[in-house]
């Protein structure tokens, strides 16, 4: 075995076993944080409505900077998940509540496009049922645990489902100890990494399937990171891009099951006005199925942001994953993808 590879000592090595409830990571936020965000807003809008120019300097937080820096410690640095509960969604207006939410959010680090529609707010509602050629988020069948293209991931729920729905979180640094012990054979391939399908979102010369190994786990400057995306590799076998051979397969089935178990899997149910921010970098969420309402206007909906902590050390396929902006916008392209209309 590489003599780097060892356990994570780390606090977002935790299990769901640790929490008793969903309040255990939940902050409420009170008079003086809801005034901080509608002064924020104003000093935005004063200069700018355009959310491609939001940005931590145009939405100051003095009155609640320390809470602010101990949040943005406890995502970056601490167990990598909290939830805030009383974001005012129903108190404004969508435009005006889309820029206060990128303006906090820009706290946490810089927001990037989340598909070729150039969206740095990501509607998370179903418009593609169980479609598997629709971007996930845009779709209501259950994921995987998995991680997005960014290093923050920010969740902000506005209206919940009829029934299903929930969200899971799973430790990646806490799956990768599991499997180090448990199955030590195994960990040298996930640390070697995967091809991933790129699903039509690739920008403008790159191939559909990435020509580097994406690693699950790897370390730069004693940093760890973490990157799965089953459904990308194993679309990048059935196309016939790649070949997985059996201790490749064994490997990523193995830390599913890991991730599945239910003292690892930590499940909860976002309410409208709570906030979750985690640190993708280190942690896996997912979501359940769900059924929507009938009337368009009461689908279920989240709002999304992808956030780039800017600086933090990653190992050559990590940054080629992520991208320094995101997934590039590029008219004409949606989030839609047509294998019969595959670039190569």
């Amino acid at each position: 075995m590489h003599a780097a590879i060892h356990p994570f000592d780390h606090a977002a090595a935790w299990r769901a076993s640790d929490f008793a409830s969903k309040n255990d990571l939940t902050i409420e936020l009170d008079g003086r944080h809801l005034s901080a965000l509608e002064a924020g807003l104003a000093a935005l809008k004063a200069e700018t409505r355009d959310n491609g120019d939001v940005t931590r300097a145009r939405f100051p937080l003095e009155a609640i900077a320390d809470d602010v820096a101990g949040w943005r410690e406890e995502v970056q640095r601490g167990r990598g998940i909290l939830i805030l509960r009383g974001f005012p969604v129903a108190d404004i207006d969508a435009a005006d509540m889309g820029l206060m939410y990128l303006g906090f959010g820009s706290h946490f680090g810089r927001p990037t496009s989340q598909s070729p529609l150039g969206d740095l707010i990501g509607e998370v509602v179903n418009v593609g049922g169980n479609d598997p050629h629709e971007r996930a988020y845009r779709s209501s069948r259950r994921l995987l645990l998995h991680t997005d293209r960014c290093d923050h991931l920010a969740m902000l729920c506005v209206r919940q489902a009829v029934s299903g729905g929930i969200s899971g979180y799973a430790s990646g640094l806490t799956a990768h100890n599991i499997v180090l012990q448990e199955r030590p054979d195994l960990i040298e391939v996930l640390y070697r990494g995967y091809h991933h399908h790129r699903f039509g979102q690739q920008a403008p010369g790159e191939p559909l399937v990435t020509r580097e190994r994406v690693p699950v786990f790897s370390v730069a400057e004693g940093v760890p990171s973490v990157i799965l995306i089953r459904g990308y590799i194993d679309l990048a076998v059935q196309e016939g891009h790649i070949r997985l051979n059996e201790r490749e397969l064994e490997a990523l089935d193995f830390l599913e099951s890991v991730t599945e178990r239910p003292d690892v899997k930590l499940e909860l149910m976002m309410e409208p006005g709570e906030l979750s921010i985690a640190n993708n970098c280190l942690l896996l969420h997912n979501r359940s199925a769900f059924e929507d309402a009938g009337d368009a206007a009461r689908k279920r909906l989240l709002l999304r942001l992808w956030l780039r902590e800017d600086g933090r050390p990653m190992a050559p396929g990590v940054l080629v994953h992520k991208g320094a902006a995101g997934i590039v916008r590029q008219e004409g392209k949606g989030t839609y993808y047509n294998p019969d209309a595959r670039a190569s």
